[in-house]
């Protein structure tokens, strides 16, 4: 089940260093320009371990590339192209866009909904609030928008709770109008508030125009003021990018089920005409026991500013303060009871975890789920501890954000460490949330050995090891079937090691009671335990049925040694014996990275597959 570290063969490696110095030869101005320590790391990496990117032992800073988007001009309404906005009878999200002049804005916005938006029925709802300019010539230049406009000037709350009121949609959407959404933006949010009917409002990842990021949602403080968590940062970083539960989600860009809108009544006129609507809404929907969501791949950029500038001595901003003190009153218990002082541990404060346990998970790399037995355990322990309520972080030792694995644990709502940054200062990361670490759950003895010692002095976590399998009896066994004498120094080297970390943790874990069995016989006073290996989802499988079933299948990743020894006795010294007697029962050999010894088996009814999901 275990796998072995994946090493380059000869011609892998005669391969890369052949491709490198052709580009050399070809662009030496631009190989010298840009290189950097990542791509060394990942030429050597490669160098090493051939072109599986999981074996790497680089990890690049987060591969965030933006072209900044500048602000649109004004334009006379003659100049703007009709917009082709989808009609649907039966939208599942209503988008109310509030606007009050500005009108190349709102085009802008509407123009980058129609671009990107393909996988969502949706209706756009044009809130007008009196506007002079090119707004009112709306229906001609953009005719399937919904056009609401009020008699007189209602101002921003009280726009956005009239025009709500005309939704048909699932789900009522509020999107300013100085925004431009990214590719996937509306179908990412359909799907985390559809996958859990307790979500009841989600919102976007918002980045300003140049492309730093402007908010991963908000974190509230007991005082009422609020953060937009990670502002001017880098919007690719892994802790903006893992869903997760947040105070509130700046209103934007905002979703929340249209029932539960109307539930609630809409925006609190106590704080018309503008300013903590959004926070008291998210409070609002928690109060009647939904969750309040952050999904990052949902990404819109957002011109901040522009309705009511930044001066907040004049205009709506001069309510911004004040709204404040409102809404402190209102919520003054809840803030008292379950926020921290401002600025204090926003480690929990990002993702209210302060009444969660935290478990952090470290193995060789991102478990590539549909690969290999390990990757697989690993996988669906993730999701069971993300099921108990943990608050849960993963470390891969290779740092690396290997797709689309990574992005599958960071909509679990797992948080996965990657990138230089944490590469060089994982430990500092854990000597800092240390006091925040309930659990520690170390995989594999060559992983495990690099973080134990450090976890222990900065953590007072309960540390966990699951090994696998048990490498110095793996190796024994090689030695008695082989007598191959490196077999023998490896086990005894195995050995050392792995007793070390199994008395060093609070607790070991293997996957039989073999594994167990053997290092009882060594020591019975080391705690270890027999645990599954995790492989199906959902209800346990069906029953056995053996009349209803044929033919055999193998499973095995071939980058774990064992498995191509195991597949050369089945081949050559066991299917010899039965093929004749079994009529046309056919051997299915499945498995990742078979080597071409086991390619050569394929004939027949012994079928040599290669990798499947």
């Amino acid at each position: 089940m275990a796998t072995t570290d994946k090493r380059a063969t000869f011609s892998e490696r005669f391969s890369l260093i052949a491709r490198y110095t052709v580009k050399f030869i070809r662009h030496p101005a631009r190989m010298i320009r840009d290189m950097d320590k990542g791509k060394i790391l990942n030429f050597k990496g490669r160098l090493l371990h051939g072109d599986d990117p999981s074996a790497y032992s680089s990890a690049p800073e987060f591969d965030w590339t933006f072209e900044p988007v500048r602000r649109p001009a004004r334009r006379r309404a003659s100049a703007y192209a009709p917009l082709d906005v989808p009609a649907w009878d039966d939208p599942q999200v209503s988008i109310v866009i509030p606007v009050y002049n500005q009108f190349e804005y709102t085009y802008n916005c509407v123009k980058s909904i129609v671009e990107n938006t393909p996988d969502t029925r949706y209706e756009i709802i044009v809130a007008d609030d009196g506007s002079t300019d090119a707004t009112t010539d709306i229906t001609r230049i953009i005719p399937n928008a919904r056009l609401i406009r009020n008699e007189t000037n209602l101002r921003f709350l009280r726009n956005c709770n009239h025009a709500a009121g005309f939704a048909r949609g699932e789900y009522i959407l509020f999107l300013n109008n100085d925004t431009q959404v990214m590719p996937g933006w509306l179908g990412a949010l359909t799907e985390l508030i559809g996958r859990d009917e307790r979500i009841g409002l989600v919102g976007s990842k918002l980045v300003f125009a140049d492309g730093r990021l402007q908010e991963a949602g908000g974190i509230l403080w007991q005082d009422g003021r609020a953060w937009n968590y990670g502002r001017l940062d880098n919007p690719g970083a892994p802790e903006y990018n893992y869903v997760r539960e947040t105070d509130y989600i700046s209103g934007a860009a905002i979703m929340i089920r249209a029932g539960l809108w109307r539930e609630i009544g809409g925006f609190d006129e106590r704080y018309a005409p503008a300013y903590n609507e959004d926070s008291d809404l998210a409070f609002e929907v928690r109060k009647r026991g939904y969750k309040v969501m952050y999904q990052p791949k949902s990404m819109v950029i957002h011109f901040e500013g522009v309705s009511n500038g930044s001066d907040i001595s004049k205009g709506q901003k001069a309510y911004q303060a004040a709204n404040v003190e409102k809404f402190r009153e209102k919520w003054k218990d809840e803030l008292a009871r379950e926020h921290f002082p401002n600025g204090v541990n926003v480690f929990q404060a990002r993702d209210r975890s302060r009444h969660k346990k935290t478990i952090l998970v470290i193995d060789h790399y991102v478990p590539q789920f549909d690969r290999d037995a390990g990757s697989r355990t690993v996988y669906a322990y993730l999701k069971l501890f993300v099921a108990q309520g943990l608050n849960v972080k993963f470390i891969g030792d290779n740092f690396f954000r290997d797709e689309p694995y990574t992005s599958a644990l960071q909509q679990m709502g797992v948080e996965v460490l990657y990138g230089s940054r944490y590469q060089k200062n994982w430990e500092k990361w854990a000597r800092e949330q240390g006091d925040h670490i309930d659990y520690v759950m170390l995989n594999r003895p060559h992983i495990a050995v690099r973080y134990i010692d450090a976890l222990r002095q900065h953590t007072r976590a309960k540390i966990y090891y699951y090994g696998h399998d048990l490498h110095f009896l793996r190796e024994q066994r090689r030695y008695e079937a082989t007598g191959a004498a490196d077999a023998l120094a490896a086990s005894k080297e195995w050995r050392a090691r792995e007793l070390k970390l199994i008395a060093r943790s609070d607790e070991a874990w293997y996957p039989s009671e073999v594994e167990v069995g053997a290092v009882k016989a060594i020591d019975p006073a080391l705690r270890v335990r027999a645990i599954p290996a995790y492989l199906f989802d959902g209800s346990d499988p069906a029953p056995y049925d053996a009349a209803a079933r044929r033919d055999v299948m193998f499973v095995g990743g071939f980058a774990h040694d064992p498995n191509v020894d195991a597949a050369r006795w089945l081949h050559n010294e066991i299917w010899p014996l039965v093929k004749d007697q079994t009529g046309d029962m056919r051997v299915f050999v499945i498995g990742s990275k078979p080597p071409q010894e086991v390619l050569d088996m394929n004939e027949g009814r012994f079928v040599v597959t290669g990798p499947v999901s």
